[in-house]
């Protein structure tokens, strides 16, 4: 059984994102900026709201304890059936496969009753344990995008990887 589990982020969750996400500030940076301010969370509970995303809080199963946050955005259905996945987990929490066990939740979520065929996770080259992590999950490496998202004031070139349906149902069997 998995040791984490995901819910919906609600108005509820603010102290308790924003404590994990200032306290991995650290961690975090310079890959990605979580919400870190009051502002911050309810602009990401608005974007969780919109009908092409997907998003919830990664909650470690003991206690109920927010650890971090999973996405699956710009969902697209009709011929494509695609999301990109994005993620990060608390500094506290990192490094002990609790973000392995999210996306493979999220996995299991997105080819199942999200019936997509195609997520897309993008990497900094940089990130060596995010790049380690979706491998680990069987994630294919399909290309290398110049200047590809807007990180922070600066464009920044990502490695794009892939999980098929298909091959997700394979891994997971396997």
């Amino acid at each position: 059984m998995p040791r984490v589990f995901l819910r919906p982020p609600t108005p509820t969750d603010k102290a308790a994102l924003l404590h994990v996400n200032q306290a991995s500030i650290a961690h975090h940076t310079p890959w990605i900026f979580p919400p870190i301010t009051a502002e911050q969370f309810s602009a990401y509970l608005d974007r969780c709201a919109q009908a092409d995303t997907w998003s919830r809080l990664v909650c470690q199963r003991e206690d109920g304890a927010v650890m971090g946050a999973i996405t699956l955005s710009q969902i697209f259905y009709g011929p494509l059936q695609s999301a990109y996945v994005g993620y990060y987990i608390g500094a506290a929490y990192a490094r002990q496969g609790f973000m392995r066990e999210a996306i493979a939740l999220a996995l299991d979520a997105a080819f199942g009753p999200l019936t997509l065929h195609r997520i897309e996770a993008n990497i900094q080259p940089g990130n060596h344990a995010s790049r380690a992590l979706v491998q680990r999950l069987g994630f294919t490496r399909e290309g290398y995008s110049r200047r590809y998202l807007f990180i922070a004031g600066e464009w920044r070139d990502h490695e794009r990887y892939a999980m098929l349906a298909e091959d997700w149902t394979d891994y997971a069997l396997g």
